[in-house]
């Protein structure tokens, strides 16, 4: 298998990268330049993450020590749901590329398919969820823009350079089938929850079908969610007894079967760690393979079980029942 994957525009992209969320703004610099100088190409950023000029210190950091050019790496960001309206895309953009320190995106993705109003730069950045966060019963506040408006102004930024290409993160079929109805730059990646209690095998034939690659966050499964309280203590795809015979048999750990198995489905993966050996583990994933018996059997485990679910955590932490999946 090739570390890389080719995407719709001919543009190739590697497999595994490095996911910023949830890494603490005090370790990002520091990771992110080790991250590259332990190999990874492949950053996956957003402006709602709170780190990305950190991260952008660490990839001035390597760029400067000769670990490797610009053009070496491919870099995504987010477009918050803040900034939906046309009028605030590019500066929402801009504002990305200027902490990043970069003169352009590899990727540009709609982070989720909620319009929510606009909070000013200088008010609060990242502006996060809630629209008043100080008021007594903060809220959501949702605002009336539709997402072929969002997605006219996301190709404008390809039209003019800030970005190489677009996509969509946590869209289901149906908003897919709407997008490309419309689309005059179709998206080249859907950037979804995937692992082996959530397989999405539809979503997946789908966004195949449109020449979409998929990349698979939250590959791993609960462990980022637990100490936000969207997950269940207990709840571990990782002690699963199929992943565990499969790391038996191949001298592996259960991290590095369920990354595996990512990529033989066919999807990119950018799992998240603060933890430098896991940095080396999760990119070691390339001289070895899954059987199709234990491929079977991992994908067999599907639940779909959801940890990262607007439906369930906008009500329990926004006041606000906002689902996006049926």
């Amino acid at each position: 298998m090739n570390q890389t994957m080719r995407l719709a525009d001919g543009a190739m992209m590697p497999r595994v990268g490095l996911g910023l969320w949830k890494i603490p703004r005090q370790e990002t610099t520091d990771l992110v330049a080790h991250a590259i100088e332990t190999g990874y190409r492949h950053l996956d950023s957003a402006a709602d993450y709170g780190n990305e000029a950190e991260a952008g210190d660490g990839i001035r950091k390597a760029i400067a020590g000769g670990v490797c050019a610009r053009e070496d790496l491919w870099v995504t960001s987010k477009l918050w749901n803040t900034y939906h309206h046309p009028d605030h895309v590019r500066p929402a953009c801009e504002r990305s590329l200027s902490d990043l320190g970069l003169d352009y995106l590899d990727l540009y993705l709609v982070h989720f398919p909620i319009a929510l109003r606009y909070v000013d730069f200088a008010e609060r950045y990242p502006p996060e969820w809630l629209f008043q966060p100080g008021k007594p019963q903060p809220a959501m506040a949702t605002a009336p823009v539709p997402l072929a408006d969002t997605w006219a102004a996301m190709e404008r930024l390809v039209d003019e350079g800030l970005v190489r290409r677009i996509g969509v993160c946590n869209y289901a079929s149906g908003l897919l089938h709407d997008l490309m109805a419309y689309a005059r730059i179709r998206p080249v990646m859907l950037q979804i929850e995937s692992h082996p209690w959530l397989t999405q095998l539809p979503l997946l034939r789908l966004a195949r079908r449109y020449g979409l690659a998929v990349t698979a966050f939250s590959p791993l499964g609960a462990a980022s969610y637990l100490e936000l309280d969207m997950a269940e203590a207990g709840e571990s795809v990782l002690a699963e007894e199929a992943v565990l015979a499969a790391a038996d048999r191949l001298a592996r750990s259960p991290a590095q079967v369920l990354l595996r198995w990512a990529l033989q489905r066919g999807t990119a993966v950018i799992p998240k760690t603060s933890r430098r050996q896991r940095l080396r583990e999760n990119l070691a994933l390339f001289d070895f393979s899954l059987s199709e018996e234990e491929m079977a059997a991992i994908s067999g485990l599907n639940r779909n079980r959801r940890f990262n679910d607007p439906g369930v955590f906008c009500e329990a932490a926004f006041n606000t029942f906002h689902p996006i999946y049926d």
